[in-house]
């Protein structure tokens, strides 16, 4: 199934202030554009990631008065779902697209997971800094990243793993901001490309064991 690139127009959406009304345009216009990455883009990363991979588009089930402020196509081995393991995400929202890795609060183990974080943080940190424009976001939901991983001393990367079991709902979420103006002038290419390239340079997150 081909990509379709998001325009100005889905972008917009999350301007609408009703709950309802915002829901009906996202069901609408983006999310069977967010369905048609999924399933672009599952058999690719399964390659990436040597592992079977299921795309899951939010559907926002637990919503009923407050209308979302981003929707997203997340990716995970797990068929009946994605939150009780690491998982990569394609998310729109107002002002951008980002491309994440996270695992979540209702991660399955996340002290197992943030231990292996520490473990390996000299070779997580080699690897990542590498990577095009990776950041840390403090949230999942967050449009703008808190710090570029290139801005991280070995005492900062030691502090991502804390923050994953610092509190019942903590989270790693790593990734790529897109801004929405750059974003808009994409084509199916440029989303395949960046969405790839960015969850390959990720990939050893997914892996950490």
């Amino acid at each position: 199934m081909a990509i379709e690139p998001f325009t100005a127009k889905d972008f917009r959406v999350f301007d609408i202030p009703g709950f309802a009304e915002r829901m009906a345009a996202i069901r609408q216009g983006v999310r069977p554009k967010l369905e048609r990455l999924g399933e672009a883009l599952a058999p690719e990363l399964a390659r990436v990631t040597r592992a079977e991979i299921f795309p899951h588009v939010a559907k926002h089930a637990r919503r009923t008065v407050n209308p979302p402020d981003d929707t997203w196509v997340a990716f995970g081995p797990d068929r009946r779902g994605y939150k009780k393991a690491p998982h990569f995400k394609t998310a729109v929202s107002r002002h951008c697209v980002r491309f994440l890795f996270e695992v979540g609060p209702e991660h399955a183990t996340k002290a197992a997971f943030a231990r292996a974080w520490k473990r390996q943080a000299p070779r997580l940190a080699k690897a990542l800094g590498q990577g095009r424009g990776l950041a840390w976001f403090r949230n999942e939901h967050d449009e703008e990243p808190a710090v570029a991983l290139t801005a991280l001393d070995a005492a900062g990367w030691q502090r991502l793993a804390d923050e994953v079991v610092r509190t019942r709902d903590g989270q790693l979420v790593l990734g790529r901001r897109v801004d929405a103006t750059e974003a808009v002038k994409w084509g199916p290419a440029d989303y395949e490309r960046a969405a790839l390239e960015t969850f390959t340079a990720l990939a050893e997150c997914f892996r950490l064991r």
